[in-house]
């Protein structure tokens, strides 16, 4: 078996990582929104009717309990105000303090990764520069699950070096969701823009009525065009009744667009880009059956259709269904496509496929015995018994395979792409 090492560091689920949300006063079978204006009046008039003292008592009570669990608390509370001032449920503006205040009122903090922290891609970050010889700089995207089950989409940043080692850098102190570049919120192309400070204090949140309940298991490629690098990633949008492959966006991880798609295979979960047009066309891979991997061309990029199946169930460890992990990469080889089998009691673990690189429909080998399977130390978690990844990357002569270990924590581990190979038969 190829030998696979793990970093001492995992990433775990941190309750204590918030961001500051608006709250809504929801409106019951039994109530209007008249009362509900009411009662948002109630608490603007009474806000109003405080005097300085009792202000300043309550914003000293603010800034000791919240202010350094959040960037820029005071200008967030104050755009908060804002968005109920123009939505009509409150009167004309205050003095800053009190419609600071009010905004706190129509505010809640959310855990983001309270209950779950799982299903990593990672790409080589923009900005190669100030390294030494043979690191990469890279970008790793996590699955963050919080109250409700609401998934959301978070990132590190770190060093692959040359020896196979892995430094994450350390995550933001606080952190606030990407925010909208206009007001809108409609079902077309979102257009979002990362929070102030680096990118680990960013959080995409769903934005649209087809994202509703979560944005889930982001796969990110590194594709290049004739502009230079697009960062691509298809990710599950979740209604809470309807799932839905949507297209993630980036060149910088300044500004980031969630696209939808059309066309029968984005019905189905777990489509992934390759980084490059295959004879022209853009192409992809997925599970469009439940059970097998298939292999997708498009000549647009937002439209996926049919597919031809070129991986089916073989060994006994992914006899129920076998599944890609993220997007292709590409070796002299071929391409390297990181798989999922599942196995009996649900059981989760990660394999290998080596695909043609001329026409990827036809495989040239593929693993008889998982590279990564749950184990007495990654076994127990939020999903028992599943090893899950959304990808690796290629690092000179190393596979970086971030995974997942029972939706519980990411862990970072490191093969050599030849021992890789080197498991592979056909």
């Amino acid at each position: 078996m190829a030998q696979i090492f793990h970093t001492r560091e995992i990433l775990t689920a941190d309750p204590a990582r918030v961001v500051l949300l608006p709250f809504h006063i929801a409106i019951s079978s039994r109530e209007s929104a008249v009362s509900v204006i009411a009662r948002m009046k109630r608490i603007y008039d009474g806000v109003a009717a405080m005097d300085a003292q009792a202000v300043r008592a309550a914003t000293a009570r603010l800034e000791r309990n919240f202010d350094a669990r959040h960037r820029d608390l005071k200008d967030t509370l104050l755009s908060r105000f804002r968005q109920i001032r123009d939505a009509g449920g409150v009167g004309a503006a205050l003095d800053d303090e009190k419609s600071a205040l009010i905004g706190a009122y129509f505010s809640h903090e959310y855990s983001f990764q309270a209950a779950a922290l799982l299903n990593p891609s990672v790409v080589a970050h923009p900005d190669q520069s100030g390294l030494p010889g043979g690191a990469t700089r890279f970008i790793l995207s996590t699955r963050c699950v919080g109250e409700g089950h609401l998934s959301t989409i978070a990132f590190r940043e770190g060093v692959f070096h040359a020896d196979g080692a892995i430094r994450l850098a350390p995550a933001a102190a606080t952190a606030s969701p990407a925010h909208m570049a206009d007001d809108d919120v409609h079902e077309g192309p979102i257009t979002l823009r990362k929070a102030p400070g680096d990118l680990s204090a960013s959080v995409i949140f769903p934005m649209t009525r087809a994202q509703s309940n979560g944005l889930e298991d982001l796969r990110m490629a590194r594709f290049e065009d004739a502009d230079g690098a697009l960062y691509l990633g298809s990710y599950t949008a979740f209604s809470g009744r309807e799932l839905r492959c949507e297209r993630f966006e980036t060149r910088d991880f300044e500004t980031f667009r969630l696209l939808p798609m059309r066309g029968a295979a984005v019905f189905h979960k777990a489509l992934a880009f390759f980084p490059k047009r295959i004879d022209g066309r853009y192409a992809a891979i997925g599970r469009l059956d439940h059970e097998s991997l298939y292999y997708l061309e498009s000549d647009d990029i937002g439209v996926w259709n049919n597919g031809e199946p070129i991986v089916q169930p073989r060994y006994d460890w992914e006899l129920m269904q076998v599944g890609n992990c993220g997007a292709p990469i590409e070796l002299d080889e071929g391409w390297l496509v990181i798989t999922h089998g599942v196995g009996p009691v649900r059981t989760y673990a990660l394999g290998a496929v080596l695909l043609d690189k001329a026409d990827p429909r036809k495989v040239l080998a593929r693993a008889r015995q998982p590279l990564i399977a749950p184990d007495a130390q990654s076994r127990d978690g939020y999903a028992p018994n599943v090893i899950y990844s959304c990808g690796g990357m290629k690092a000179g002569d190393w596979l970086f395979l971030p995974y997942a270990a029972a939706d519980s924590r990411v862990c970072l581990a490191t093969a050599r792409i030849r021992d890789v190979l080197a498991q592979l038969d056909g």
